[in-house]
């Protein structure tokens, strides 16, 4: 197989009932549904394509680290759960449209996609570190949209669909050496609104907003100011289980129901 070939079980969970969480299947379960996601490399992403597969639904992976993508794959199908993946890189517009299309060619449809994919590179901004925050506009922002781009017409094609944009607290309340990176993560909220209010009652959406949390997210922190604050900030975080929940609940509603906004924080932060 290579890195951008999906792979699958054999056994379809659309073809009967759900598993649950221990593998039983539950004939009152809703129907298997076919979810994307980016970012499924590591924290959120990783943790909701295993919540999403043992609901029973069929995930389809994206992410530029192919080689944890495969050993991901590899663990939810010798679960007899169903799961693929392609390489995936959300800042271009072509690659995430060829993503949508190649899950759709795997699975027949686009039932929902999560819109994961985030760096935070924090500064302060007197610190002019340009190229970080082009990369966080050009991740947390354009990958978004270029997400909605690709979906959505496949989406309104189909009758039905539901988008699942990660944001964060600080698309609430800006901190400082988070200037940059909180404004995109306001775009992903205003731009989940927006998209919300023309959908028509076809297409839901909802916003997942997590504080802190484990993930890799913060590894990449360069200026020294910031990782230091960074680290004191995540004394107390969220396991990426968590959050996934949270995406499992959005996506588990009945169709004539829209979860909107969902924040999710660390009972024991001050955030």
């Amino acid at each position: 197989m290579t890195p951008n070939t999906p792979t699958r079980t054999a056994v379809d969970p659309a073809a009967g009932s759900l598993p649950d969480q221990h593998g039983h299947r539950n004939a009152d379960a809703p129907s298997s549904k076919v979810v994307l996601i980016t970012g499924a490399s590591s924290g959120i992403g990783e943790a909701a394509a295993h919540r999403l597969a043992a609901d029973g639904h069929r995930v389809f992976l994206g992410a530029r680290r192919t080689g944890r993508l495969a050993e991901l794959t590899g663990r939810l199908t010798a679960d007899d759960r169903t799961a693929a993946y392609r390489r995936l890189d959300v800042t271009d517009a072509a690659d995430v449209r060829s993503f949508v299309d190649a899950a759709r060619a795997a699975y027949g449809r686009v039932d929902v996609l999560v819109n994961n994919a985030g760096v935070m590179p924090l500064s302060p901004l007197e610190a002019l570190r340009t190229e970080e925050w082009n990369r966080m506009l050009d991740v947390n922002v354009r990958g978004v949209l270029h997400g909605i781009a690709a979906a959505l017409p496949v989406m309104r094609a189909q009758g039905g669909g539901h988008f699942v944009n990660i944001a964060s607290v600080g698309a609430y309340e800006v901190s400082p050496t988070a200037a940059v990176y909180c404004a995109t993560k306001f775009a992903v909220r205003a731009l989940s609104e927006g998209l919300r209010q023309e959908s028509g009652g076809d297409i839901r959406v909802t916003v997942v907003s997590p504080g802190v949390t484990e993930s890799e997210l913060a590894d990449g922190i360069g200026d020294p100011l910031a990782r230091q604050a960074m680290r004191a900030y995540r004394s107390v975080a969220l396991p990426a289980g968590a959050v996934a929940d949270a995406i499992a609940f959005a996506v588990a509603q009945p169709a004539d129901v829209d979860v909107n906004e969902l924040v999710v924080r660390p009972s024991a932060s001050a955030q």
